[in-house]
């Protein structure tokens, strides 16, 4: 246990289980996406799913011709996060389904059906990436992501069996006067659980198999609060108890409030929606920039007009991190990658049925996807700018007559 050392300041991230309701409707949207996609890679889809008290209803649009047995999709969903079909209604009742798929707008189709693939919609886009973790994510996001992961391992392999789908984590972190992680000051825990459950061994449980198991114990000190079910039931969940929509934990989806948003949610939009494609090459700009060592903390904005392939913006900023100025980095990415929306998605093979695993526990961070069973790599998570970022800054510290390490 850490020394009690006052923080400068505390900042709060949180995650949801692949249960909560919210989170269930993005993995039903992504689903239906990535089986529109692995028939028709070429289709466009932009799916909304909301659940409430025994229905889901599915909307949207999409360009395919092909036919997809939607409702097969949202059962395996359901199924595969570990609901029975009666959980999902107050009165135990079977769910129902409401599907209102629709062609794309001719309007909005015309500004991407060109030989070179124009933005899907206009918007911003923002990228982060920091030192504090290995992943180069906020530490408080990752412990909360890595919190609610342990829920389900442990109510899928039987560890504690009582424990139900839906659930939250929550992790305030204490940082130092340098601006680094010194000490996390509050956990929160919210998890549901089946009838009779004792709230005592409840917490006793959560506290040793989930709490103890993910948080590193140097970071844990004599004021750390922690808070399991605070309520002491938590037996009505999913969208059964709440009402669940698509695009509504897009903070959980990325930087846990750590990096700005642009607004735009990504579950169920086909890479030629920017919310999506743009997003993705931002965190991979920055990721690499702070994997070179060229800032301890990087964020990247890129903003879009439908129709029109080149960005509109592109900035760099490293919070006074980096080592080389904001304004010479923003020039050096501009002149190395292409940001138009059909080079995106051809370099990171964006057409291929590859979203649904990442619509739970956030999109970035995780250096691996699963693709035709194998395990691939996650292409806005490589590093592969690395070399080539560095042999850059050297160049500028060259012509600047200045050593790279001044």
């Amino acid at each position: 246990m850490k020394e009690n050392q006052n923080p400068a300041y505390v900042f709060t991230s949180e995650s949801v289980t692949e249960g909560h309701p919210d989170k269930l409707c993005d993995q039903v949207a992504d689903a239906i996406m990535d089986a529109i996609i692995g028939e028709d890679p070429e289709a466009r889809t932009a799916i909304e799913v909301t659940a409430a008290d025994g229905l889901i209803y599915v909307f949207g649009e999409t360009s395919t011709e092909k036919r997809i047995d939607y409702k097969r999709v949202i059962k395996n969903v359901i199924y595969d996060i570990g609901y029975r079909a009666d959980e999902l209604s107050t009165d135990g009742e079977f769910y129902r389904m409401l599907i209102a798929i629709n062609k794309q707008s001719p309007d909005i189709a015309m500004g991407v059906d060109k030989k070179e693939i124009g933005a899907g919609d206009q918007g911003m886009m923002f990228g982060y990436a920091t030192d504090e973790t290995s992943e180069l994510m906020p530490l408080a996001l990752v412990l909360s992501h890595k919190l609610c992961m342990r829920l389900a391992e442990a109510r899928r392999s039987g560890l504690l069996p009582y424990l139900k789908p839906d659930g939250k984590a929550q992790v305030s972190l204490g940082y130092g006067q340098d601006n680094k992680p010194l000490s996390i000051e509050a956990i929160v825990v919210s998890t549901q659980h089946a009838e009779g459950v004792d709230i005592k061994k409840l917490r006793e449980d959560v506290t040793k198999h989930i709490i103890l198991k993910v948080i590193p114990h140097e970071l844990l000190t004599e004021r750390t609060k922690v808070m399991i079910n605070p309520t002491g039931r938590f037996v009505l969940g999913g969208p059964a108890a709440d009402s669940g929509l698509t695009g509504r934990k897009i903070i959980v989806d990325t930087y846990g409030s750590k990096g700005r948003h642009g607004g735009g949610a990504f579950s169920g939009k086909d890479p030629t929606k920017v919310d999506r494609s743009g997003a993705y090459l931002a965190r991979y700009i920055a990721k690499n920039i702070v994997a070179a060592g060229l800032a301890r903390e990087c964020e990247v904005q890129v903003s879009y007009a439908i129709g029109v392939a080149k960005p509109v913006s592109f900035k760099v900023d490293s919070f006074g991190t980096g080592k080389l100025p904001d304004e010479v980095l923003t020039e050096i990415i501009k002149a190395l990658i292409d940001m138009r929306p059909g080079t995106i998605i051809k370099s990171f093979g964006l057409r291929r049925p590859i979203y649904r695993q990442f619509a739970a526990y956030g999109h970035f961070g995780r250096e691996k996807m699963s693709l035709d069973g194998e395990e691939r790599n996650t292409p806005w998570e490589m590093k592969d700018l690395v070399p080539i970022l560095r042999e850059l800054a050297n160049d500028y510290f060259k012509k600047k007559g200045e050593s790279k390490d001044e």
